[in-house]
């Protein structure tokens, strides 16, 4: 793996926290694509997303092929309570997080990255192939951030 990728995925909390500034609570619970997760529950689930891809990453640099449980993300951003929690406070999490993590990360052998995890859902994975996912998994969802915003008069450019 390019190690290169663990600056890439810390830089990622700096993204997500510039991606929710500016924002009111109205902003934070409207829906404007139908059908879509509002830009709260996007926060929420990219703090949920991350601690557990922490967990897994830590589990496969510390066990000999860990089983990685899935779990169902619609279902956690429909919990009670979701929307009274602090979004900013997400991203921060997030962010502190990501930078937690890669003290960690930076402080692995280079072979560490090609030990592999059994994912519950899709098999096989690599520590360098879950830092990829992440970083990947971010930007995705980046993208309906700034479309979001844009269709809520609060356009932003990365």
């Amino acid at each position: 793996m390019d190690r290169q990728l663990i600056e890439v995925y810390v830089d990622g909390g700096r993204q997500l926290g510039s991606a929710y500034s500016g924002l009111s609570r109205s902003d934070l619970l409207a829906i404007p694509v139908p059908g879509t997760w509002s830009l709260q529950q996007i926060a929420i689930h990219m703090m949920d997303s991350d601690l557990i891809a922490t967990d897994r990453m830590k589990r496969i640099a510390s066990m000999d092929k860990p089983l990685l449980c899935s779990y169902d993300e619609t279902a956690f951003s429909q919990l009670p309570g979701t929307n009274d929690l602090n979004a900013t406070l997400a991203c921060e999490i997030f962010a502190k997080n990501r930078e937690m993590t890669a003290v960690i990360l930076r402080s692995l052998s280079d072979a560490c990255f090609d030990r592999v995890g059994i994912h519950t859902e899709i098999g096989k994975v690599t520590l360098g192939e879950m830092v990829s996912k992440y970083i990947d998994h971010l930007a995705g969802h980046m993208e309906h951030i700034v479309r979001k915003r844009a269709l809520l008069g609060k356009a932003i450019r990365f």
